[in-house]
């Protein structure tokens, strides 16, 4: 008998009692649908985590001014002494591994062009902004050190924004006012996406930093050279944590904070900040992984229930076949073939409704999934798997029968 043989008897005896083998399934289409769904999420969540960092930008750190503490209560973020210029400079000038520093100071503001009008975030920022944030110009140029030393009004702006006041134009050399003071279009920057909060970072407009202060967002009361956070970009042989330490030692002792005083200002690393936040993700896969496991588990225990069964109602036709010639392994074969076929069986649902539940996730709740051909031969694979494991049993049971007894059998 060969393979074909054995599959086309298997269907034949699954299709004897369809609802049965069905049921049978219910616990392979579980575990199917638990693999596709799990490697599905878990790939779109690595997928998008990865799309962020490039988004943040590669080896950056972020300075954070912190908030100011009165009689042990804690104000509003931001409130304790601005970041200046000079602290940007020491950071550049003293930090080992530093490529590329800029500030930031940011603004919402109604940007004007003709009859049309759009309301963005504005950020005063360095000449070595776009490049700390891999962020590089599409059309036109850069903001240049010598814009931000005569504070130009000149203006980089995002995609969306671009979409919004220049439909089907070429923004570029054009002029608009921000807060009524006329600007012009020196570049298009290229698509960033969304952040990791969502906020879409192509909504934006990039000024000198010096034009920020005089025109935009004012000078602090305290620093009236505020750069707002600063962005730096270290070279890739720079160990991040112990720049991240060199940072914040050299603030220390810039700002005067006592052994036993809080920091005024924070450093973090964003990137790592977003891989933190995949071990939730990855405590939730493990969680689907175990219930995935489990469901196999069951599933596998009712086939081979459903199998032994099987071999107990065929045991005459077990007998005739032995009598006529089929040999052992041909038997065993025979209930082995049967016992994957069924697993397959629940492992084709099982792939339908772990793709179908993956599509609304993404769908209803807005999450990245990636369902590829290697996740659905890796759970096709796993439900073969517990076909053989669990089909091996009564395989062999039913290949040990006595001939003569099992011919006797009513």
């Amino acid at each position: 008998m060969t393979i074909l043989d054995s599959i086309l008897v298997a269907l034949t005896a699954l299709r004897s009692n369809l609802l049965r083998s069905i049921l049978t399934t219910l616990g392979i289409v579980i575990g199917v649908a638990s693999v596709i769904i799990l490697v599905a999420v878990g790939n779109g969540a690595a997928g998008e985590v990865n799309k962020q960092i490039s988004a943040l930008g590669t080896n950056m750190l972020v300075v954070f001014p912190d908030a100011m503490r009165v009689m042990g209560r804690s104000s509003a973020a931001g409130t304790a002494l601005p970041l200046s210029e000079s602290d940007l400079v020491a950071l550049r000038d003293k930090i080992p591994g530093v490529i590329g520093v800029s500030g930031q100071i940011d603004e919402s503001a109604p940007v004007v062009r003709g009859n049309l009008n759009w309301t963005t975030a504005v950020s005063g920022v360095h000449p070595d902004y776009t490049m700390v944030r891999d962020w590089p110009v599409a059309e036109g140029r850069e903001i240049n050190a010598q814009d931000v030393q005569m504070a130009a009004r000149v203006a980089l702006i995002g995609p969306t924004v671009a979409k919004q006041l220049f439909p089907g134009e070429n923004p570029v050399g054009a002029e608009i006012r921000i807060k009524n003071v006329p600007f012009q279009i020196v570049g298009l920057l290229s698509v960033k996406g969304q952040s990791a909060m969502g906020r879409d970072q192509d909504d934006v407009m990039l000024i000198p930093i010096t034009t920020a202060r005089n025109r935009v967002v004012g000078k602090s009361d305290v620093q009236v050279d505020q750069v707002g956070r600063i962005y730096l970009k270290l070279d890739e042989q720079t160990d991040m944590k112990t720049a991240q330490e060199d940072i914040e030692t050299l603030l220390r002792q810039r700002r005067k904070s006592g052994p036993n005083s809080e920091d005024t200002f924070s450093v973090r690393n964003l990137a790592e900040f977003m891989r933190a936040r995949t071990e939730v993700l990855s405590t939730m896969s493990y969680l689907l992984g175990a219930t995935s496991a489990i469901s196999l588990i069951v599933g596998g225990i009712g086939i081979m229930n459903i199998m032994l069964v099987s071999v107990t109602e065929r045991t005459r036709e077990i007998g005739l076949r032995m009598a006529v010639g089929g040999r052992k392994r041909d038997i065993m074969r025979q209930f082995l073939v049967e016992a994957v076929t069924l697993c397959l069986f629940g492992g084709l649902i099982g792939v339908a409704l772990g793709i179908g539940i993956a599509s609304l996730i993404a769908y209803f709740a807005s999450w990245p999934v990636d369902v590829s051909v290697s996740v659905i031969g890796l759970a096709m694979g796993a439900a073969a798997i517990t076909g053989i494991v669990f089909g091996f049993f009564p395989a062999r049971r039913a290949a040990g029968l006595n001939p003569i007894d099992a011919l006797r059998s009513e």
